[in-house]
C-alpha cells in the first residue's frame, strides 16, 4: 500500500507540471540500467548510501535521530584529505588504511558531541546535529580556502577552494576497469555485515537496542543508556565518516566543495525505507541510487527538473512515516479489524469441527 501511494502521489505531481509520466518513470527506473557504465555510475552513489544509512541505523536503534550526518561525512572528508596531504611519503599499505581510519575518527568525534550533549544536558539531537552541520560546512571551507588550499591555485591566482591531489597511494583502487567503480563498495559491504553482527549477535548490540527500545526498562535492567547514547553517536559517526573518505579517495581523489551531494540527508531516507536492518538497507540504497541517476537523466530526456527526485523522495518518506505510524498504532489497527470484519467471519472455517454442517450431513 505504502509503494502504490508513493507511486500515486508521484504520478500526481509529474502530471501537475505537464510531465510523461510513464516515460519520465521508464527514464528513472529502466533507462540507467541498460548501460553498464550507467550501473557502476549508481553504484558509485550506492557506497556513502549503505555507510550513511548504517550509521543512522545505528544511532536511531539506540534510541536517538543523528540528522547530523551531513556534517559528518564533511569532517571525514577533512580527516582523510588531512593525511593524504600532510603525509604524501607513506607506502599504499599504510596510507589507505591511515586515512580511512582518520576519516572515521573525525566523524565519530563529531558524532560524539551530539551524544554528549544528549545524554549529559538533554539537548535535542535534532537541534544540536543540523546546527552542527553548518559548523562542519564553513570549518571544511575555511580549510579549503586557507591551510589544505592547493598551492597551484595560489601560484596561478585562481583560488579555487580545493586541496591539492591526493598522491597515488592514497586512492582506492578501481573495481572495473574504464569506470569510476572503487573497492568502497566492499568496503561498504562488509561493514553492512559487522554491523548486523553487531547489532543483533551480540550482548553489546542487544545493550544498544534495548536502549533504544525502552530505556526506563534498560536502565531498570543495569543497562547505562546515557553511555550507550554516546557509544551509538560515535559509531554513526565514524560510518558517515567513512562514506566521506570513500567519496573523497576513491572518486574525487582531492577535498572540494560541495562534495557530499546531500548523501547524509539521502541515508536518512535509505535508513527507514529499509527498515533500520541492513539487509534492507542494501536494496534500498540501490533503489535510491537509481533514482538520483536517472533523476538526472530525466533533465535532459524528458524535461523534468533535476529537484523533483527530491520531491519523490520526500513523498517516499512521508507515506513510509504514515503506514509505520498506522502499523505501530494498536487502536487504528483494531478498528480496521472491527470495520473489515465481516471479511474475514465469511471466510473463516468453523472455530470447531464438531459444529460443520459438512460433518452433520455426512453423519
Amino acid at each position: 500500500m505504502a509503494i502504490l501511494a508513493a507511486a500515486f502521489l508521484a504520478s500526481l505531481v509529474l502530471w501537475t507540471i505537464g510531465a510523461d509520466v510513464w516515460k519520465s518513470f521508464s527514464v528513472i527506473f529502466i533507462e540507467p540500467l541498460k548501460s553498464f557504465y550507467i550501473i557502476t555510475e549508481v553504484l558509485i552513489r550506492v557506497i556513502p548510501l549503505i555507510l550513511v544509512a548504517l550509521g543512522i541505523t545505528v544511532a536511531f536503534r539506540s534510541g536517538i535521530l543523528n540528522i547530523g550526518a551531513e556534517g559528518q561525512i564533511i569532517m571525514g572528508i577533512l580527516g582523510s584529505t588531512i593525511v593524504a596531504v600532510c603525509f604524501p611519503e607513506l607506502p599504499r599499505i599504510v596510507m589507505i588504511p591511515l586515512a580511512l581510519a582518520a576519516g572515521a575518527l573525525f566523524g565519530g568525534f563529531y558524532g560524539a558531541i551530539p551524544g554528549l550533549l544528549k545524554a549529559r544536558l538533554d539537548v535535542s539531537e535534532l537541534l544540536s546535529t543540523v546546527m552542527l552541520n553548518y559548523i562542519a560546512a564553513q570549518v571544511y571551507v575555511l580549510c579549503l580556502r586557507g591551510p589544505l588550499i592547493d598551492p597551484n591555485e595560489l601560484i596561478t591566482g585562481s583560488g579555487t577552494p580545493q586541496s591539492m591531489r591526493f598522491p597515488k597511494t592514497a586512492w582506492l583502487t578501481r573495481m572495473v576497469p574504464g569506470t569510476r567503480l572503487h573497492t568502497g563498495l566492499i568496503l561498504a559491504l562488509v561493514l553492512a555485515a559487522v554491523l548486523y553482527l553487531l547489532l543483533w549477535k551480540t550482548s553489546f548490540g542487544y545493550k544498544l537496542r534495548a536502549a533504544g527500545a525502552q530505556s526506563k526498562a534498560a536502565r531498570y535492567g543495569g543497562i547505562n543508556v546515557p553511555r550507550s547514547l554516546v557509544i551509538a553517536m560515535c559509531i554513526s559517526g565514524a560510518l558517515a565518516g567513512l562514506a566521506g573518505s570513500s567519496e573523497v579517495m576513491g572518486l574525487h581523489r582531492r577535498a572540494i566543495e560541495d562534495i557530499s551531494s546531500g548523501y547524509g540527508f539521502t541515508g536518512i531516507v535509505v535508513a527507514l525505507f529499509g527498515g533500520l536492518h541492513p539487509g534492507g538497507i542494501i536494496p534500498a540504497s540501490f533503489f535510491f541510487a537509481l533514482i538520483l541517476v536517472g533523476g538526472d537523466m530525466t533533465q535532459r530526456m524528458v524535461g523534468v527538473p533535476a529537484n523533483m527526485v527530491q520531491v519523490l523522495q520526500g513523498i517516499i518518506i512521508l507515506t513510509i512515516i504514515s503506514v509505520k505510524m498506522v502499523i505501530n498504532n494498536p487502536y487504528i489497527l483494531e478498528r480496521a479489524a472491527r470495520r473489515f470484519s465481516f471479511l474475514l467471519t465469511e471466510t473463516a472455517p468453523p472455530e470447531n469441527p464438531k459444529e460443520s454442517p459438512v460433518q452433520e450431513v455426512e453423519a
